[in-house]
Order: C-alpha cells, then structure tokens, then sequence
C-alpha cells in the first residue's frame, strides 16, 4: 500500500514537473517570438514605406500591407524561437539544479524532453495552418493591394523632373514644394490623334481629384499646337488651365505564385491556363515545402535536447554543448533552404528535404529514448562475457 502511494505520488510530481518546463518553456517562445517578429517587421516595413508616402495614403495602408507581409516568416520564426526557449530553459534548469532533482526522481531524458515535444507538436500543427492557408492568402493579399495602390495613386507620384502619367502625355516638373504645389511645369499632350499635339508651358500647377479622374491645374501659363502641313504655331496665353490625366488601371488578373495559393489551390491547378500546367512542378515543391517546413519545429528543439540532456550534467552551465546545438541548427536551416532550392531542378533536392527534416528528429528520439543507451550496454556485457 505504501509502495503504491509512494508510486501515485512521484507520478503527481512528475506531472507538475511537466506542467512546469512546458509553462515557461511557453513563455519563453512567446517572448522570443515577439522580438523576432518585431525585427521582421521593422524590416518589411521599409519596403512599402516610400509607396505609402509618395502615394499619399492614409497610415492605416502602411500597417495593412506590413502586417500581411508577416504570416510567411512565421515558418522561420517559430521553429527559431522555441529552438532558442529550449536552450535557453533547460541550460538554466540544470544550472539551478532543477534538472538534477528532476533525474533524481526517476524522470528519464524522454520524460525531461517530453514538454519541449509536446510544444513542438503544437506549434508543428498551428504552422501547418499558417502555411497551407493564412501566410498564401495574406501573401495574396498584400500583392493585390500594393498593385491596386501603385495604380490608382500613380498619378500622384509625380517627382522633379520628367513624368510619364500614361501613354502619349508626358509632364516636366522643376519644382515640387512640401505642401504638393508644382513650379515650372511643361506638359506635352499627344493623346487624342485626331487633334494637334498640344505643349503647354505654365509657372505653377496642382494636381486634384475631379469627378472623371485626376486632374493638373495650371496657371499664368501659354498653350502651344503647331500645324506641320501649314507650318503654323498657334500661341493662346492663359490664367488657368486644367488637363485631364489618364486613369492606370489595373490590366487583367495578375497570376498567382505558388507561395500565394493555399493548399487546395496548388492541389487542383486550373489545367485550362497554359501557366498553370507550365508551373505544376513548382506547385508540387511548394506543396513539399509547406509539409516539412513546419516539422522543423519538431527536430529543432529535438537536436538541442539530446545534446543538452545525454551525457554528464555540469552545474556551471551547458555553454559547449549550446553551442555545438546552434552551429547544427543553423546548418540544418542552410540545408533545408539548399535542398528547397535543388528540388526545383532537381529531384535529389525534394529527398533531401525530407532526409534534412527528419533524419536528426528520428536520431535525436531514438538517443533520447533510451535504446541506443541499453544497446551500448548489452553491447559491453557481450564483450565482458566473450573476455570471461
């Protein structure tokens, strides 16, 4: 009877310390994943800054496009950040002892990974989701709506110096000031065949929304038609002048990428566009990618675990073997990029995704389960009886 309580109350401890590391080995991917969310996002930012500006959006754009930028790194992101928890906890664990008093229990190297694994399938199964469908449709998404914004507000990009707003009209600007006024402006209208070609030379001018488009207003200006078949050049000086401008709009559907549809997309291709059917094996690596990709969240905290947990335990700290785990960590990212890269031409890189994924988690597991240990022993005891 004692026995059994002594049994029910170490498997109770067992489970607090679970609940325990998989807490703040939570915590710790959070934050971490934080920042590195932050980094990306500081780092995207960058490049729809000068098109929300110079489009004269609102600020509300500049976040939109920035935050549909972020789904697609979480791939990177989160493997990275629970990678970095787990070295992070488990070196302080064994620095405080914890993980001393843990083993002393009888919690084998399996049962101390056991948190960090259930973590992993975690965010292994909400990584499958980012990248089957949120990161291809935010990724879409973003695409549509900076093309929709360099279209619509082309017109309002007009810099010093020659502008082309559309075909057959070109503007000269010598000046823009800070409060969107024009100086020096030399406008050539060729656009309607049937009447002469127009230049107007002006001092000033605005650009302004009327009811059919955008429009240039312009003053204290000379319109300029010369008739070649006569020779002539009619001169009419004038106070206030308005020139329609051409409104871009978008020309057709733009094709979508691989990385920009979701998982039924690149499962059923539209066999009827000629694009499509030329890109069905980059649909294929892409479908790859999106199935090993989020495994890395599984094999990256397993590598750092079997070097962290096998083998003595030093209370000053795990800083050799944290290092040996990053150094192999960022070696299996560089090879899995790699092998992403080979695969679209060669059929080896798609294998060695796979190998790259799964070849150090089923190492890693097989380590630290404990067979490879009762092996080496069964191993040394043949040989002491073969020495008898």
């Amino acid at each position: 009877m004692a026995s059994q309580n002594t049994k029910n109350r170490l498997k109770n401890l067992m489970k607090i310390f679970d609940f325990y590391i998989l807490r703040n080995l939570g915590i710790a991917t959070f934050f971490i994943a934080i920042v590195l969310t932050f980094i990306v996002f500081l780092t995207q930012s960058l490049r729809f800054l000068e098109i929300v500006i110079n489009s004269a959006s609102g600020g509300s754009a500049f976040w939109v496009l920035t935050g549909l930028a972020l789904p697609r790194f979480f791939e990177v992101i989160l493997p990275l950040s629970l990678m970095s928890a787990t070295l992070f906890l488990y070196n302080k664990l064994t620095a405080d002892s914890e993980l001393i008093a843990m083993k002393g229990i009888g919690h084998s190297p399996f049962a101390l990974a056991r948190p960090a694994l259930l973590l992993g399938l975690m965010v292994t199964f909400l990584l499958w989701g980012i990248t089957m469908w949120i990161a291809p449709m935010s990724l879409a998404k973003m695409h549509e709506m900076r093309t929709a914004l360099k279209a619509e507000f082309s017109t309002l990009l007009f810099r010093e110096g020659v502008n082309a707003p559309g075909k057959g009209i070109t503007v000269y600007i010598r000046e823009r000031t800070s409060d969107g006024e024009l100086h020096g402006l030399m406008i050539h209208d060729s656009r309607d065949k049937s009447k002469l070609p127009t230049t107007i030379m002006a001092k000033r001018g605005i650009l302004v929304e009327g009811q059919n488009g955008h429009q240039i207003i312009v003053f204290d200006g000379r319109r300029h038609e010369f008739d070649r078949e006569r020779g002539v050049l009619q001169k009419l000086g004038f106070d206030r002048y308005t020139i329609d401008l051409p409104e871009n709009k978008i020309s057709g559907q733009r094709w979508s990428e691989p990385n920009e549809r979701t998982i039924n997309q690149l499962l059923n291709p539209d066999r009827s566009d000629t694009r499509d059917v030329q890109n069905l094996h980059d649909f294929t690596i892409e479908i790859h990618r999106r199935v090993t990709g989020p495994l890395l969240a599984l094999t990256f905290p397993l590598v750092a675990l079997s070097l962290l947990l096998l083998g003595p335990v030093d209370r000053r700290g795990l800083g050799q073997r944290i290092a040996y785990a990053i150094v192999l960590i960022m070696l299996l990212q560089g090879l899995f990029l790699a092998s992403y890269n080979m695969a679209r031409n060669n059929i080896f890189g798609l294998v060695l995704m796979y190998i790259v994924v799964l070849a150090p988690a089923g190492i890693s597991l097989f380590a630290l389960s404990g067979f490879s240990e009762k092996m080496r022993r069964e191993f040394l005891y043949r040989k002491k009886q073969e020495a008898a």
